[in-house]
């Protein structure tokens, strides 16, 4: 029987944890509309700043500077805030990231011009990347395993939660300087954080093997996880970004000449979304009954089955489209989810935001080069879905690569 003093430190540590898990959540939230925000102002906010009207061409040119910005702001961050967060703490760290994002958002009411927005973006891309890296490591050691992955299966969904909210902002900021006075939300949680979470005791135990032992991410035990889950996680967002970057414009193809598709390409694309939602908080349930390996495995294969059914049996657009897009979608969001139980749980707790960093993020240098072949591939192969029937070759590389990798569910102890 448990004292009732064991009982009340143990509600104690569980009302910590759900704290913690709170404010993570909600920083994870607020990274998906700090995502996103600029993509809904862009297109008053670049004439505004140039104080003349622009051309399409103008537009998209601007915003694809800023917008790649971001994105390596993003990739930088997940990088270097992973090894930070290896060595000063993952409360500190997170307080931090979440601190800059809102910093970098604030910041964008008072800007001059777009050069300086770009660096902004910067900024906040930083702050973002390195959000969903720390969170992730933070609540994978801090929260007790057996409900583990339902925990960070929900924390993946928060960020297209986030992205869906930012929709609405539109409608609630008519100028788009004031809506990003939101940024003041993130530094007030980055706040709480320092203040209503405790350090992860896993990083606090590795203090002393670090001074004494230091390990990289490089060495011989190490290398083996860090390639097998660099290139699970970079294929499978090849795959990702390829096909959701063009399923819009497959699906124009399948409409009859002069049809806008305006409500079929938009249903698609909340399709994709709710499908990537539903998939992340099912993911927790399959990994404890399948373990991640297993759950990633039988991920994966679904991913290339339904790309599969999808691009090549349809010719011509039919309600199908809409179940079968559904159907991808859940794998999706399962593979994203189980991916974020799966990762950090390869590496050792002393380089395990390090290592998890590289491979989150390693493998963004590469997409965004791999999704412009996409043109070449229509010309050669004859239509858009032959083309992105291609992308479901990342998913068989990361179903090979998941085969051949660590089963973490065997060895989870004696890595942590």
């Amino acid at each position: 029987m448990e004292t009732l003093e064991l009982q009340e430190a143990k509600s104690a540590v569980l009302a910590r944890s759900r704290i913690a898990f709170g404010l993570c959540m909600v920083s994870y939230i607020l990274s998906g509309t700090m995502s996103t925000l600029m993509s809904v102002y862009l297109p008053v906010a670049i004439p505004d700043l140039l104080n003349r009207s622009v051309s399409e061409a103008e537009l998209g040119e601007i915003g694809a500077y800023v917008n790649a910005t971001f994105l390596y702001g993003w990739m930088s961050g997940g990088l270097l805030f992973g090894l930070i967060s290896d060595k000063i703490g993952r409360v500190k760290t997170l307080a931090l990231v979440t601190g800059l994002s809102g910093v970098g958002t604030c910041l964008v009411v008072f800007v001059p011009d777009w050069y300086v927005l770009m660096g902004l973006r910067f900024l906040t891309g930083m702050g973002v990347g390195g959000v969903l890296l720390v969170s992730t490591v933070y609540i994978s050691e801090i929260w007790e395993k057996r409900t583990r992955p339902v925990m960070l299966g929900i924390l993946a969904v928060s960020f297209p939660i986030g992205i869906v909210a930012t929709g609405s902002l539109n409608i609630l900021f008519a100028e788009w300087r004031p809506a990003f006075g939101l940024g003041i939300i993130p530094i007030a949680v980055a706040i709480l954080i320092l203040f209503l979470t405790d350090e992860s005791k896993s990083w606090q135990s590795t203090k002393t093997q670090t001074s004494q032992n230091p390990e990289s991410i490089f060495d011989k035990m190490n290398r083996p996880n860090l390639i097998a889950g660099s290139v699970i996680f970079g294929s499978v967002l090849i795959g990702l970004w390829g096909i959701f970057s063009w399923l819009p414009t497959w699906v124009q193809t399948l409409l009859a000449a002069g049809e806008d598709g305006q409500r079929q390409r938009g249903l698609t694309m909340v399709l994709l979304g709710l499908g990537g939602i539903t998939g992340g908080i099912l993911s927790g349930f399959l990994i404890r009954n399948f373990g991640s390996r297993k759950t990633l495995m039988m991920t994966f294969s679904g991913c290339i089955i339904m790309c599969g059914i999808l691009f090549i049996t349809n010719h011509t657009f039919g309600t199908i489209v809409y179940v079968e897009t559904a159907a991808l979608s859940l794998f999706f969001g399962i593979s994203q989810g189980a991916l974020s139980s799966y990762i950090p749980e390869l590496f050792p707790v002393v380089i395990r935001a390090t290592a998890t960093g590289f491979c989150f993020n390693i493998g963004r240098f590469f997409t965004a080069t791999a999704v412009f072949f996409i043109g070449a591939l229509v010309a050669t192969l004859g239509g858009f879905g032959n083309a992105l029937m291609v992308f479901s070759i990342p998913f068989l590389i990361a179903l090979t690569a998941t085969w051949f990798s660590r089963d973490t569910d065997k060895t989870i102890k004696n890595l942590s």
